[in-house]
C-alpha cells in the first residue's frame, strides 16, 4: 500500500479481507482473528472505530469526521491516525485493496 492509497480521503479506504473476522469486545474494544494465520489483534477504542469504517466501506475523511465528533483531536491528526493504522492493518495482511462497488 502506498502513500497514494490515502491521499484521496474521499475515496472508500481499503477493505477487511473476508479471513479476518472482528469480535466486538465491550462496544469500544475489539479483536481481529486472521483465520489464515491464527493470529488475533486486540485493537483499542480508536483502531475499532477505523475497522468499523473499513467495515462500512466509508472513506478516510468519513472516518476521520467520526473520530474528530468522538474524541478531541483536529481532522488533520484523527486523518494521519488512520493512516498510520491502515499501515499497519496493511503490514499484518488483515486488509487489502477495496473492490469496485
Amino acid at each position: 500500500m502506498s502513500l497514494n492509497d490515502f491521499e484521496n480521503n474521499n475515496a472508500p479506504a481499503s477493505q477487511p479481507y473476508e479471513h479476518v473476522i472482528f469480535t466486538d469486545l465491550d462496544g469500544l474494544e475489539g479483536v481481529l482473528v486472521d483465520l489464515n494465520t491464527k493470529k488475533y489483534y486486540q485493537l483499542n477504542e480508536t483502531a475499532t472505530l477505523i475497522w468499523r469504517g473499513l467495515e462500512r466501506r466509508s472513506p478516510v475523511s468519513q472516518i476521520a469526521k467520526e473520530m474528530t465528533e468522538r474524541y478531541e483531536v483536529t481532522l488533520e491528526q484523527a486523518t494521519s491516525s488512520i493512516e498510520t493504522t491502515l499501515r499497519r492493518f496493511d503490514a499484518q495482511k488483515l486488509i487489502g485493496p477495496r473492490n469496485p462497488a
